[in-house]
């Protein structure tokens, strides 16, 4: 075991050298940079800018390293816990993402619960009931989750609540009221009576996935031997199912589960500016906009350590729930 966690740990990190340099070099791709913008939104303005004030502005962006410069600054910045400042809003990036990224892992996790909670009693159901209507009822409902996205839905159900709600405020994780009000047991509650939506139209794609996941996989498992051995020695199906096959059925749940946090964070960036929820989708949007380094590259590798952690520790989680997988095998 020790064995298989240091070849992943260093895995993990050549992984993640790779995502950065990736990274910093997709930022950099879009012609110009920050200052650049900057400038044309200060002509814009009517504000002249000479050669000399751009030339300052750019020392002091740090622009007028080279690209391998800017790169090893922000990198080795970075490992030691310096995320830079954000060109945009001259804030240290880590204020601007510590003040959201609390609410986006919750939200996250909460969608995960939902999905998996949702997903695996669906797939058992649909699984034990091959081919029936009920089955033909959750494929059916499945496919429409996969087919829309979930901006599209934010959309449609956004127009529908102001519809309804005849102009009341809609969107957001918090009334008014308590948008800046410091935390207490009543913004709790009032960020759990916002969050049921956000949490269903972002978990509606992965609980259609995951219930055709577990569906196939249990179907796959129902035809193997050792079920029809535990249903001939008189085992009832649903005994046989529950206490056998499942375990068997829930290695490839286990497998994928390692993707889906950073995968829900980030299918939850376009319903998060649709309905102005204050996570990290809407200020990685701007800062992918205008060209803010510092901040873009943050969120990324932020989505980035969450993929490879997940990874390492559904790897984990998959050697140790099933005795038939070593960790030799779980670590190819």
């Amino acid at each position: 075991m020790l064995a298989f966690v240091i070849r992943r740990l260093i895995q993990m990190m050549f992984t993640l050298w790779i995502i950065s340099i990736i990274t910093f070099v997709a930022i950099q791709l879009p012609p110009g940079d920050f200052l650049t913008r900057k400038i044309q939104l200060l002509e814009q303005r009517g504000t002249q800018v000479n050669l000399e004030t751009a030339q300052r502005l750019r020392s002091h962006y740090g622009l007028d390293k080279s690209y391998v410069e800017q790169y090893w600054l922000w990198i080795s910045r970075f490992v030691q816990g310096d995320l830079g400042q954000s060109f945009e809003h001259e804030r240290p990036v880590r204020d601007l993402i510590g003040e959201r990224l609390a609410l986006t892992v919750g939200l996250g996790l909460a969608v995960l619960a939902f999905a998996w909670l949702t997903a695996v009693p669906l797939g058992i159901f649909a699984a034990m009931r091959k081919y029936t209507w009920p089955d033909h009822i959750l494929t059916f409902m499945g496919f429409i989750g996969l087919a829309t996205p979930s901006f599209l839905l934010a959309l449609i159900v956004l127009v529908i609540l102001v519809f309804y709600t005849r102009g009341a405020t809609v969107g957001g994780l918090f009334s008014p009221e308590y948008r800046d009000a410091p935390w207490g047991l009543q913004k709790f509650l009032d960020l759990l009576r916002h969050a049921w939506l956000p949490v269903l139209l972002v978990g509606s794609s992965g609980t259609a996935t995951l219930m055709r996941i577990m569906r196939s996989s249990l179907l796959n498992v129902l035809g193997q031997e050792f079920v029809m051995a535990a249903r001939a020695r008189g085992f009832s199906r649903r005994r046989v199912v529950l206490k056998h096959a499942l375990k068997v059925a829930l290695n490839p749940m286990i497998s994928i589960a390692g993707m889906q946090l950073p995968e829900i964070i980030g299918g939850e960036i376009l319903v998060a500016v649709v309905l102005n929820l204050p996570t990290t989708g809407p200020l990685f949007i701007q800062a992918l906009r205008q060209q803010d380094m510092y901040l873009a590259g943050a969120l990324l590798m932020f989505m980035a350590i969450l993929l490879v952690v997940g990874n390492f520790l559904a790897d984990l989680a998959l050697a140790l729930s099933d005795p038939r997988i070593s960790f030799g095998e779980a670590g190819r």
